[in-house]
């Protein structure tokens, strides 16, 4: 099979490192990948929000699935495209349509879907344009800590939970002006704050058949000690060690089965990956946000931790042969350490050039995946906030932690940002 995936983070690098050892694959191609996935593919100059320039690519190269790595491409509808794109039905594109993209694109949709198919998640109130005194009206019947959420896409930054009421209330009201996240929080969702353990769920779904892939647990914050604003994430492990068999029992009752018979109901075309962002609360699952694509950071890990054949467990969900294939998952333990510009997650420098490990350097249970990154000659510089993603797997989770970071202390560059306290905090 020819593939094309769309994307250029560390999330697209993993899976593309992870389909490269598939004996399905013929050619791969990124589009527009970086540095690392010129490693175990061809980048292509093109913008995976330019549909027809994806599609030009496509046909030129004869591409038999698209992998669509990033959330923007799904919500602006490159699965409805490529429906409608005539001699091209055969191809496969792995993602929802614009529709099933809304449980990630719109708070408002996800919430809706939940309250509607009876998933359990906090309580909620959403709110748009002109209606800014209902929003803090709602705001005021709830209790500290107020979290208050841009609806629309927000690059993992659209959320503020907050001790103080009229900092809520500002927020509030800087989305629906359109002054806070421009489009995306022009309408609102204002929520109940669970206290509690979040958990990373992953699962891949024709629609109808569906398999899980390891737990995770992702790490927002910039700071020691979950603190500081939110980012795109700057480390993960798995498993977690709080996700019991009798709570993946319940997660698999209470949210997965109805939120796949929800999209059975509702009509939805969904052929992908899909993630659930959990919160544990006294034992029991509570949703608080759908994602339609592989997350990131937590992809670096899953991937590599996922024994069966990647492209053709794809190559089956897209078929809808999805119920013939069983996964198997490694016993192992995995961790990932981001490495970030300094400055992230506000504004950072780029171009700044890198020392990495030579690969004789890099240790058997360690992985580097390349994020923000791209070659300059004979260089290779920073092109974004987070950088790489340095992996360790261990049998114990403890050791694959400390692997991680063996391997982040091999990489220099001016700037170097991470965390230390990566599995080692909940």
């Amino acid at each position: 099979m020819r593939v094309l995936i769309l994307g250029s983070g560390g999330r697209e690098h993993a899976i593309g490192w992870k389909i490269s050892s598939s004996s399905l694959l013929e050619a791969l191609h990124f589009a527009p990948g970086n540095a690392g996935t010129a490693e175990v593919g061809i980048n292509c100059d093109l913008d995976p929000l330019d549909f027809d320039a994806v599609e030009a690519h496509v046909r030129e190269h004869g591409i038999d699935m698209v992998v669509v790595g990033p959330e923007a491409p799904l919500a602006a509808g490159i699965v409805d495209h490529f429906a409608k794109a005539k001699g091209l039905e055969s191809v496969a594109v792995i993602g929802p349509s614009k529709e099933g993209a809304q449980l990630e694109s719109s708070k408002k949709f996800a919430k809706e879907f939940m309250k509607r198919h009876r998933i359990p998640t906090a309580k909620f109130g959403t709110f748009g344009k002109g209606q800014t005194r209902d929003a803090l009206a709602f705001l005021k019947t709830m209790k500290a800590p107020y979290v208050v959420k841009a609806s629309g896409l927000a690059a993992g930054k659209g959320v503020i939970v907050t001790e103080d009421l009229k900092e809520a209330e500002q927020a509030v009201r800087g989305m629906l002006k359109g002054e806070a996240f421009g489009s995306a929080g022009k309408e609102v969702v204002i929520e109940e704050f669970l206290k509690g353990v979040e958990v990373s769920m992953f699962a891949v779904t024709d629609g109808e058949a569906w398999r899980l892939l390891p737990s995770a647990m992702d790490y927002k914050r910039i700071g020691e000690g979950n603190t500081g604003p939110n980012t795109g994430g700057m480390g993960a492990i798995s498993p977690v060690p709080h996700v019991t068999p009798e709570f993946m029992e319940k997660v698999k009752n209470q949210v997965v089965i109805p939120t796949i018979r929800g999209i059975q109901r509702d009509g939805i075309d969904y052929r992908g990956f899909l993630f659930f962002g959990l919160m544990k609360v006294q034992g029991d699952p509570y949703m608080i946000e759908y994602n339609c694509r592989l997350g990131d950071p937590e992809t670096q890990i899953i991937l590599p931790l996922l024994e069966t054949d990647l492209l053709h467990l794809m190559d089956g969900l897209s078929n809808g042969l999805l119920s013939e294939i069983d996964v198997a998952l490694s016993p192992k333990a995995a961790a990932t350490i981001t490495l970030a510009s300094g400055g992230y997650p506000g504004s950072y420098a780029k171009g700044i050039p890198m020392t990495l490990p030579a690969a004789a350097d890099i240790e058997e249970d360690q992985l580097l995946f390349h994020a923000g990154t791209k070659r300059e000659g004979e260089s290779i510089v920073t092109a974004g906030g987070r950088v790489l993603a340095c992996i360790g797997f261990d049998a114990e989770l403890e050791n694959a932690v400390k692997k991680a970071y063996a391997l982040a202390d091999k990489v220099e560059y001016e700037g170097k940002t991470l965390r230390s306290d990566i599995g080692t905090v909940g």
